[in-house]
Formats: structure tokens, sequence, C-alpha cells
């Protein structure tokens, strides 16, 4: 079984980043599944027309993110959203990588920078961003549990 990746990025936020999440979710595929594709999809609006209503898409993305072995979250724009995930994935002991691109005007909220159950990167470019999620994926492949096959993925 591959890896189930969560990944987070600003959808009703605000959807500048979309084609930086698009590029993500895309490497992180070479991992396993990534089950929130749709927050790289470049025709997704602010509005966030992936669900029926508010709460489909809750439960949906609650029961995905309960689910995975491993949250990879873009929070260079900032999202109730994602925060949201991130403490709940936080909550749940999840593996979990934040990156910000240091490029970007602002700085990374404290409640992400300054907790111990969230890591957090920073990246110039997507090569970088690629090095960051590769080490992280592979760093907590050893301490994944035995359902997940990450430790074949990263051969």
């Amino acid at each position: 079984m591959d890896l189930k990746i969560y990944f987070a990025g600003s959808i009703r936020g605000g959807r500048e980043d979309a084609a930086v999440y698009f590029a993500m979710i895309a490497f992180l595929r070479n991992f396993g599944e990534v089950m929130t594709e749709h927050v790289g999809d470049l025709e997704l609006t602010e509005k966030g027309d992936d669900g029926p209503n508010d709460r489909f898409i809750h439960d949906r993305d609650m029961a995905w993110l309960q689910v995975c072995d491993l949250v990879v979250a873009e929070v260079t724009k900032p999202s109730l959203g994602v925060g949201y995930e991130l403490g709940w994935a936080a909550a749940w002991h999840k593996p979990t990588l934040c990156l910000f691109c240091r490029e970007a005007p602002g700085s990374l909220s404290a409640m992400i920078a300054g907790s111990s159950a969230l890591e957090t990167a920073t990246y110039s470019d997507l090569a970088e961003a690629k090095e960051q999620m590769t080490a992280f994926i592979t760093n907590h492949s050893l301490t994944l549990p035995p359902s997940s096959a990450a430790k074949d993925k990263i051969k």
C-alpha cells in the first residue's frame, strides 16, 4: 500500500499559490496517494467548489486527515482552514511538514512556527521544496506503521 498523504493549501483564503500546490502535489504522488489533489486544481476558485456544501467538505476532509499517514502543508498564504487542519493533525500526532516560501512578504504565524508538534521548513523555489519534502518523508518513513509502504516507495 502506498503512503496516504494529506496536502493542505489555501482555497478560500486565496488561490494565488495554486500553481505551486499543483507542482507539489505532482511531486508527492511519487511517494503515494495524495488524498487532497483538488487543492492543486488550477480551476478551483476561492469559493472552493469541490463539494455540494460546507458540511460535506468538512466531513470528507476530516475523514481523509484522520486516516492519512502524513501531512504536507504549504502555509505561505494564510488560511483559516489550513490552520484548522494543522491543529487537528497536531492533536492526532500526524507527522506534519509546513512549507513557507521565504521570498513571500510577511512571516509565518507563531502558532505554526512555535509548535513542537509541527515541522517547518522554508524554501525559495520548487527544487528546494522538493528536497524538504523528500527529507521529511524519508525521515518519517522509518516511524510510520507497517501498513504504510513508505520504505518501499522511497527506495
